[in-house]
């Protein structure tokens, strides 16, 4: 997709300088870029991951509890 934006002279020149340094086209940077910028600002996946957590019931059963048990006592710390 092709759009046009505008941006301040100095961080055009940044990106510039950025893309050339990481031998990057300037697309491919500015489209990595905005990719992080929107991963960042999505919600929040550790509170999506908590509230399916909430949902389900995440409780060991008794035969993993013990195995669990068994191999911590044989672990070395």
């Amino acid at each position: 997709m092709k759009t046009a934006i505008s941006i301040p002279d100095r961080v055009f020149q940044d990106a510039e300088r950025l893309a050339e340094k990481l031998r990057k086209s300037r697309s491919q940077m500015y489209s990595e870029a905005v990719a992080e910028y929107v991963a960042r600002h999505e919600p929040d996946l550790t509170a999506q991951i908590n509230a399916v957590c909430d949902e389900v019931d995440t409780r060991p059963d008794s035969f993993l509890a013990e195995a669990a048990r068994r191999i911590l006592q044989r672990t070395e710390w």
